[in-house]
């Protein structure tokens, strides 16, 4: 595979597109875009905008399963699966470093071996991730794969590194909506077993004329006597009439 030598640097007329994608990112209202949405503007923007005719995608790294959240196309997605299997690569290497990671040349590159002799069959030669700051206990990386080698210069990093708090705000959001889902889903669950503890003991209170404590510790003393949750017993208690008989 020959090696190619041309670099190819974000020009002036580059530049004000650059500004104006950003610009349009600007714009964008969460409260108007969907976490996703802004997520793959995200990405799209830097396929407009980056160099070396490049896919571009967004993986997350939550505690140590990788996903890809966004791609613009089936090359970015494919690198970063690549990645995924192999273990190691310079989208992983970013998100767990929380370093810039470039692979300049696919041909010359010494790291990540696998990985790099699969990105050049692919057409890939060369790629930037960068870091995303999303909290702890999770991690992310915007990556964009270059079909040629070369393809960065600093203005075209200094790009990529400004669009990637839009991706950040974007993940940091979707994890905090997701959070207060599950919050939300455990609290009415909770709510839900409560409201049957409170009619089973209703139940036993109106049957045997017991306090509300006592009409408890029935159903507590059942359960441990029949290795039944506590819930369960409750349940069975409101809906046949009946405590569970050891």
């Amino acid at each position: 595979m020959a090696r190619t030598q041309n670099r190819q640097p974000v020009k002036a007329d580059d530049a004000v597109n650059a500004e104006d994608a950003l610009e349009r990112l600007r714009r964008l209202s969460l409260g108007e875009t969907s976490m996703e949405a802004l997520l793959q503007a995200v990405a799209e923007v830097a396929k407009q905008v980056m160099p070396g005719e490049p896919e571009t995608s967004v993986s997350v790294l939550m505690g140590r399963v990788p996903t890809t959240v966004v791609s613009t196309g089936a090359l970015a997605h494919d690198c970063d699966e690549s990645q995924y299997k192999l273990g190691n690569g310079p989208c992983l290497e970013a998100s767990t470093s929380g370093e810039l990671t470039e692979m300049a040349d696919a041909v010359a590159e010494p790291r990540w071996r696998d990985y790099v002799q699969e990105a050049a069959e692919r057409g890939v030669l060369s790629s930037l991730s960068v870091p995303l700051p999303i909290g702890k206990g999770s991690s992310a990386a915007l990556n964009i794969y270059a079909r040629t080698a070369n393809a960065f210069d600093e203005d075209s990093r200094s790009v990529a590194l400004r669009l990637a708090p839009y991706a950040a705000v974007a993940i940091a959001n979707m994890r905090a909506y997701q959070d207060a889902r599950s919050m939300t889903e455990n609290l009415q669950a909770a709510l839900a077993s409560r409201a049957i503890i409170e009619q089973a003991k209703g139940i036993l209170r109106e049957r045997h004329k017991v306090t509300a404590d006592r009409a408890f510790q029935t159903l507590a003393h059942t359960s441990m006597k029949t290795n039944t949750k506590l819930l369960d017993v409750a349940s069975q208690l409101v809906h046949t009439g009946e405590l569970p008989h050891g």
